[in-house]
């Protein structure tokens, strides 16, 4: 019968799938040991030791680690400590599919980025990689900030919304880089901070902007959120375009 057949390592391995060192090691460990050989000492697997690793590769598919798999082996049945460990194990399965996927859209981003401008400043894109890695985080901050409206409109916008975003910040770093230095007031640099408001401003929406500016939000929290970003300029390059900002906002409004 199938049931009595008897199966050298080489065949177990052939037949199940298993690398031969993993049988080894499953069999050192005591998780899975065949028969020996009295005279040779070589491994002897038969049917019972399929069934029992059958059992392995399942437990191992929901993620147990082989010292827990080692004990549910053990059990003839299961009971609500399971539907326990089982639940904590889907929480983190769920926590890492959400980084896999912000990770994807991430790069599917870049991708398109470098694809459409042909060639991006490294600090200038790795500058938006790190804001990309830290939108989690942003999001949390904005929830604590009672701004959970702004979290769900902006998971709304789309992946080209989101690119000419990207494409806008790129933009504006070339022109800050060029024209640092110029007077605040100088045209070209009022033109330069007209463009780069109005396309943020489109970008998020009126009613958006409106519940930003009706937000009361300590400095050391903004501060904080300041810090999950990363900026492309230099310290006085940074000062000078807030100036800039600063002086279009007093003394110009927007079309």
């Amino acid at each position: 019968m199938m049931n009595n057949k008897k199966f050298s390592i080489g065949e177990f391995s052939e037949r199940t799938g298993i690398p031969i060192p993993t049988l080894h090691y499953y069999d050192e460990i005591g998780i899975l040991q065949p028969e020996k050989n009295p005279s040779s000492g070589h491994r002897i697997y038969n049917h019972q030791n399929i069934i029992t690793l059958q059992k392995i590769i399942s437990l191992k598919f929901l993620g147990y680690s082989l010292d827990k798999v080692t004990t549910l082996l053990n059990e003839s049945s299961f009971n609500m400590d399971l539907n326990e460990s089982l639940s904590l194990h889907l929480y983190a399965l769920e926590k890492e599919k959400e980084q896999i996927e912000q990770t994807m859209r991430a790069i599917k981003r870049v991708i398109k980025l470098v694809e459409d401008e042909r060639e991006v400043d490294g600090t200038v894109l790795l500058s938006l990689i790190y804001s990309m890695s830290t939108e989690q985080k942003q999001n949390e901050w904005m929830e604590q900030q009672k701004l959970k409206v702004v979290v769900e409109e902006l998971s709304k916008k789309s992946e080209e919304d989101q690119i000419a975003l990207d494409k806008t910040f790129i933009h504006l770093t070339k022109e800050v880089k060029r024209l640092y230095g110029y007077p605040v007031e100088d045209l070209k640099v009022q033109e330069m901070v007209k463009e780069y408001l109005e396309a943020t401003f489109s970008y998020l929406g009126e009613n958006l902007i409106q519940k930003l500016a009706d937000t009361d939000i300590e400095e050391v929290d903004i501060q904080k959120f300041e810090n999950m970003s990363s900026s492309p300029f230099t310290e006085d390059e940074q000062k000078w375009f807030n100036q800039a900002m600063q002086y279009y906002m007093q003394y110009t409004e927007l079309d």
